[in-house]
């Protein structure tokens, strides 16, 4: 079996060399050159439109560009197909999944390779191969006759690459494989991976999270614009080079952000804009008490299925509690509706864009007015010129591209249309704004600039609630870190030099019966 370190030092695998893609006069790929080798993880990073699924696509056999050659084993490998691809061994898993989510775990993994007799397929034996593929892969808990459908996307995810590891490929390709996994279900792919790597595969990792890039890769690609940029051993290279390569310039606004929240860290002495005591709803979130002060940011940690995004709802109106009560400003509080938070100058942007966010169909001007017109009354319609005023000003402070108003959102890349769901909100001028994952999915650039963002409101005055995956994205931003577990909360903390990510999973790892937690605005563990 090949070591990761000699397979690093091996001959190459696959060679793209002057990969150019065209759609027509728009050049995606501009002369890339990527070079895999056998049981090493290379990682490709970039903003979104960089050219990192295109590049994964032409070496799919799903794209043909226009110029540029391939070489498998130093023979020209010509990829018109998919099936061209996976006749040379070369396996994909895109960023959705294709699964066929009415048929069985098993039936998944061995889609197209089913064994068969004199009167069909054979059932048995097709459950047991694919009990042998997930159980290479450490997955042998999985049920193989559990219907994809009643999967989590996380053991979904797993199985999607059982089913390319099924006919043995020499080359995995992964694009953003862990946009809908936390932290614990990351891990668990990471242990595949490892397994892969063990074993020989060849892996291409395309993904926004430098952390996880920096931990499971074996060498880095960066693209920008189309264009390779660099090309260095994961080991070799500082995260501040890594972000500037991507996004084509320097830290300074990164900085600019940890500097702004130091400036404005939100001293929590004074009664709180915002008190919830006893919040809960039965078989939702246990009842929680939770305090927000004008111009503090108020991190949310756990994992998935912790209760975050319910805490959230509850804050926000769109559920009902049955239990507990809050205040606004020291007065009663009753929300039964988002309409009715909104009165109060109370705002969330859901984690679920696209089902609760924006309307895709609609333009960035009619997405961004929707919220405060929506509050005014629709029959008190905005003039034009107050519309307009409040787009265009709206467009050029959160830097959404394109800038044309008309532009229907679903155009848009993931994180723009982020950008234009904040706009949204900003346009009520909320005193309370709730974050549910406001960067997932979104590239370096608009991460950056939503962040930016939430330190000038807290700056301004807002209370802020930021519900998010990312641990180190909670401890630049937060002033103080509720932790939740179980649909509970079991922690909370303040943010200071002595708070660090592996505080945070402490916590969230304790074992119930074991909790060791810090008190109420200690900075770390004893």
């Amino acid at each position: 079996m090949t070591t990761p370190r000699a397979a690093t030092e091996a001959g190459a695998a696959v060679e793209m060399t002057g990969i150019t893609v065209a759609h027509g006069p728009l050049r995606v790929l501009h002369g890339v050159d990527l070079t895999l080798r056998a049981g090493e993880v290379h990682a490709l990073m970039g903003e979104n439109g960089a050219g990192k699924s295109t590049l994964i696509n032409v070496l799919a056999g799903v794209i043909s560009p226009a110029s540029g050659s391939i070489r498998l084993d130093g023979r020209p490998l010509r990829l018109s197909t998919p099936a061209d691809a996976q006749a040379a061994g070369i396996r994909a898993v895109l960023q959705d999944v294709p699964m066929a989510r009415h048929l069985t775990v098993g039936e998944n993994v061995m889609l197209g390779h089913e064994p068969r007799g004199r009167f069909g397929i054979r059932w048995g034996e097709l459950h047991a191969q694919a009990h042998r593929v997930l159980d290479e892969l450490g997955l042998g808990d999985v049920d193989t006759r559990r219907r994809v459908r009643s999967l989590s996307p996380a053991t979904a995810q797993l199985v999607a690459i059982a089913r390319a590891m099924a006919d043995d490929p020499r080359v995995l390709l992964l694009d953003e494989p862990t946009s809908s996994l936390d932290t614990t279900e990351v891990e668990q792919l990471f242990l595949v991976l490892r397994r892969l790597r063990e074993r020989g595969v060849a892996m291409v990792f395309a993904s926004h999270f430098l952390e996880q890039v920096l931990t499971i890769s074996d060498r880095l690609t960066v693209l920008r614009a189309g264009t390779k940029v660099a090309e260095f051993p994961a080991h070799q290279v500082e995260r501040s080079e890594l972000i500037s390569l991507m996004i084509g310039r320097d830290l300074a606004e990164l900085r600019q952000i940890g500097a702004l929240r130091r400036e404005h860290r939100a001293d929590p002495v004074g009664p709180p804009l915002y008190r919830a005591r006893q919040l809960g709803q039965r078989e939702m979130l246990a009842p929680i008490d939770l305090d927000l002060h004008r111009g503090e940011v108020v991190g949310i940690a756990g994992l998935r299925g912790s209760g975050r995004t319910e805490l959230a709802r509850l804050l926000t109106g769109a559920e009902i509690a049955d239990s507990g009560h809050s205040t606004l400003d020291g007065r009663a509080l009753t929300l039964r509706s988002p309409a009715a938070a909104l009165r109060h100058r109370i705002a969330m942007a859901s984690e679920d864009r696209l089902g609760e966010g924006v309307v895709a169909g609609l333009s960035i001007r009619d997405n961004i007015v929707l919220a405060l017109q929506s509050r005014r009354g629709w029959a008190r319609p905005m003039s034009r010129a107050e519309r307009d005023e409040l787009v265009e000003s709206s467009i050029d402070e959160l830097g959404i591209v394109p800038s044309d108003p008309s532009t229907p959102v679903e155009r848009l890349s993931g994180g723009n249309q982020q950008k234009v769901l904040l706009a949204r909100w900003l346009a009520t001028r909320p005193q309370v704004l709730v974050l549910d994952e406001p960067t997932k999915g979104t590239d370096m650039r608009s991460r950056v600039e939503i962040q930016s963002l939430v330190a000038r409101l807290a700056a301004n005055r807002v209370a802020v609630v930021i519900i998010s995956s990312d641990l180190d994205e909670l401890l630049r931003l937060s002033d103080r870190i509720v932790v939740l577990k179980d649909r509970a909360k079991i922690g909370e903390v303040s943010n200071g030099p002595g708070l660090s990510v592996e505080t945070i999973v402490e916590m969230i790892a304790a074992p119930d019966e074991d909790d060791d937690l810090p008190p109420l605005g200690a900075a770390g563990r004893p």
